[in-house]
């Protein structure tokens, strides 16, 4: 009986395994290589999900959508570059003539962004964009080991993604920030290096275009990434949930930014921790948002219940009303910081003070442990 069973067994599985209810084969995943002078946006297009596009060393002069889940668009390191085309200009002023959507987003009564169309990447001044469809976020995508440069507006921008990596990336001058997000949720920001964009080096928002509350990121990573020479380094606006740690951030007029304003739920939930804050003192004007930026190290401004601690933070000095090692400000809007938690930081140098809280409304903000000189008001270190 034992061997008949056995046999039955060794049958079923033969005639399984020549068809007779068998899954379908699962495809493979495919590498579309590009070469410098072929269309990285072809490859993207063909691409399915869980492929790569691989691009090698040179210079690319295009931008490139991606709204495809599951892809990956990897270069082979920071000689592998992406600049505008020789005609981007020309494109960007025939698209705001005719009224063509930007790919900045809008967002939607759901708090999910929706991005303009797919194809307007490059006439909105941006090098890789990567976009959700339709209302729905695209996920899993991945942006890696390579240069964003010169771009118009943004270097990387994402939408609505979910899940969206991007790590080992060069973004340099570009006009407006570095690498971007709105409206998306889980994403890893790791390994990146953002110098000498208009703006933020790192720019994460709910809605970059409409007023609404702060909103869950599900738990966004930025993490050791060296950002220098921008505005501000990272900058995190009406967002929940998110862990901003291990980064390098040096010659900035501001290196972190946590902003807030009337709107509820207020930002607020996120950890700053183990971040080297350096010479942060570049001088920036006053724009129509904000004041003149120079020699900030952490600024807090309209959030709650946030998490600073164990950084470095060293010789930032301005004369800004925002200048200072750590910086809780009350937002433009009149909005308090309240509950955030300042601990076991490690400051000095900072000028007018180590610590400054001009914040004097803000309720149940805690400073403790931290190793510093001087501070405004007096008695904070």
């Amino acid at each position: 009986m034992k061997k008949c069973h056995i046999a039955y067994l060794a049958c079923t599985a033969a005639l399984l395994g020549t068809g007779l209810g068998a899954a379908p084969p699962v495809a493979a995943h495919r590498v579309h290589l590009v070469k410098p002078g072929e269309s990285i946006q072809k490859a993207v297009d063909a691409a399915r999900p869980g492929d790569t596009v691989l691009l090698s060393l040179g210079v690319y002069h295009e931008s490139v959508t991606i709204s495809t889940p599951g892809l990956t668009l990897r270069g082979m390191g920071r000689r592998t570059v992406l600049e505008p085309a020789a005609d981007a200009a020309k494109t960007t002023a025939t698209a705001k003539a005719s009224g063509t959507a930007m790919t900045t987003g809008t967002a939607k009564a759901s708090g999910t962004a929706e991005p303009a169309a797919v194809g307007t990447c490059a006439a909105g001044g941006n090098g890789i964009c990567v976009v959700g469809t339709g209302g729905d976020r695209v996920e899993d995508v991945t942006v890696a080991a390579l240069t964003v440069s010169g771009f118009t507006r943004n270097g990387v921008y994402a939408a609505a993604t979910d899940h969206l990596t991007v790590r080992n990336v060069t973004a340099l001058k570009n006009g407006v920030w570095g690498i971007a997000q709105e409206g998306s949720v889980r994403g890893v920001f790791r390994g990146n290096t953002a110098r000498d964009n208009g703006d933020a080096g790192l720019f994460l928002a709910n809605s970059v275009s409409q007023e609404q509350g702060a909103t869950d990121t599900d738990g966004t990573v930025v993490e050791r990434n060296r950002l220098e020479g921008n505005r501000i380094g990272v900058t995190v606006r009406r967002l929940r949930n998110l862990t901003v740690a291990h980064n390098h951030l040096t010659g900035n007029c501001a290196a972190v930014f946590v902003v807030g304003d009337e709107n509820k739920p207020k930002a607020g939930l996120v950890t700053v921790r183990d971040n080297r804050i350096v010479r942060n003192n570049k001088s920036c004007p006053k724009t129509a948002r904000l004041d003149a930026l120079q020699g900030s190290g952490i600024v807090l401004t309209g959030a709650e219940d946030s998490l600073i601690t164990h950084n470095v933070i060293e010789d930032n000095a301005g004369t800004s009303p925002l200048s200072g090692g750590i910086v809780l400000f009350k937002s433009f809007v009149g909005t308090t910081s309240d509950r955030n938690r300042i601990s076991d930081n490690d400051l000095r140098g900072n000028s007018p003070a180590d610590l400054v809280n001009t914040d004097t409304a803000g309720k149940g903000n805690t400073f403790e442990g931290n190793s510093c000189r001087a501070s405004q008001p007096a008695g904070l270190c």
